[in-house]
Parts: C-alpha cells; sequence; structure tokens
C-alpha cells in the first residue's frame, strides 16, 4: 500500500513539473505592441511598450497592459531578461450575425458555433459593424475577450447639415451620422446618401466610395 502511494505521488509532480515546463515564456526582447500574456491567472494584451535604456544599469521596458476580461489597465516595468507567460488566446473569424439589446451574435465562420457578446466587449467596434461583415474574434479558454472588425469599412452616410457650396477642402470637417447609428467626422462636400470609406483604426474619414 505505501509502495502505491509513493507512485502516485511521484507521478503527479511529475504531470506538475512538466505542466510548468511546458508553458510558454515570453522575454522582454519579444515585448510589443498586442503581445496577449497571462498575469496572476488573467488574460492582458500589451497595448504599450517603450525601450528604456538608462545611463547605468540594466535596459527597462516600460509597459502598458489592459485585462481582456475585467477592462482594467496595468503599469508595469520589466528589466532585460525578465518574461512573461504566454496566454491561451486564438483568434478566429466570426461573421456579425444581428445585436439583440445590448449584445452582439457572431458565429465562427469554421465550427459555425455563436458567441454573443456584451456591448462592454465589443467596445467602440459598434460603429462599424455590419450584418454579414466578418471580423477578428480573441478567444481566451474558448471565451470571447472582444472583436477587431476589418481595418476599413464602408459606410453610408444618413444625414449630414449641407456643406458651403463650392467648399471643397478636406480639411473642412462636419459630423455625418452613418447606417452603423455611429458619427463620424467627413469632409464639408460629403453629402447625404453617399457612401464612404472608413479606417476602423483611428475612425478617420478615408475617401467617398462609388459603387
Amino acid at each position: 500500500m505505501k509502495i502505491c502511494l509513493f507512485r502516485v505521488e511521484f507521478v503527479c509532480k511529475d504531470v506538475a513539473e512538466q505542466t510548468i515546463d511546458s508553458m510558454a515564456l515570453i522575454n522582454t526582447s519579444d515585448f510589443r505592441k498586442g503581445l496577449k500574456v497571462q498575469i496572476d491567472g488573467d488574460p492582458y494584451i500589451m497595448t504599450e511598450c517603450n525601450f528604456v535604456k538608462p545611463g547605468k544599469g540594466q535596459a527597462l521596458y516600460k509597459c502598458k497592459l489592459r485585462n481582456l476580461t475585467k477592462g482594467t489597465t496595468l503599469d508595469r516595468t520589466y528589466k532585460s531578461g525578465d518574461a512573461l507567460e504566454s496566454a491561451d488566446i486564438t483568434e478566429i473569424d466570426a461573421q456579425y450575425l444581428y445585436k439583440d439589446g445590448q449584445n452582439f451574435t457572431f458565429m465562427d465562420n469554421a465550427s459555425y458555433e455563436q458567441y454573443e457578446l456584451s456591448a462592454e466587449l465589443v467596445d467602440d467596434a459598434w460603429k462599424y459593424l455590419k450584418e454579414g461583415m466578418v471580423c477578428k474574434m480573441m478567444l481566451y479558454n474558448n471565451n470571447p475577450m472582444g472583436i477587431t472588425p476589418p481595418n476599413h469599412v464602408v459606410l453610408m452616410v444618413e444625414y449630414t447639415e449641407p456643406g458651403v457650396r463650392g467648399n471643397t477642402a478636406t480639411n473642412v470637417t462636419k459630423p455625418a451620422k452613418v447606417d452603423t447609428g455611429a458619427e463620424i467626422l467627413v469632409p464639408n462636400f460629403v453629402e447625404n446618401g453617399e457612401k464612404i470609406k472608413v479606417d476602423t483604426r483611428t475612425g478617420e474619414y478615408i475617401e467617398r466610395v462609388k459603387e
């Protein structure tokens, strides 16, 4: 009986050591914006990383990290040679289906599994969502953490005030309500019913689109 207990304890210890060894660690030399890591059991995305080389001593990495489940932000400074654990986050192509109240429903293009995301998780991406649009969705332990729309989208201007006749300058802007319900700043010459291309990363107008 004692031998069996010893063998069970030995096997459990061996499995635990293998689990620890298999954890992917990311060294400071690989730190960059967009990196997904795990801190104290929570998934984070690195939103900013600045390399600082003091006159003496080790190089420093000043980082901002956003908690993907809580939305909170951490400010951390790491020394050269430090490491963070990689988060088990996957990215899939997901098609936007519809909005129901404050929830947005997407479908995995590969498995056809549907995911419901709260308005908090979708964040400002709602401004660019149109039914049928394919977005990138982050999953952590198969739970959705957020979505990223395509870099450029075409939206239709539903209402904007008439511009000054003859003014074609692009540096004069006005607000325009588009078909997603969002408000975008557009040049003075853009009119109701026109389609515009917008950069979803900045929210900025790019050009008019004729289809």
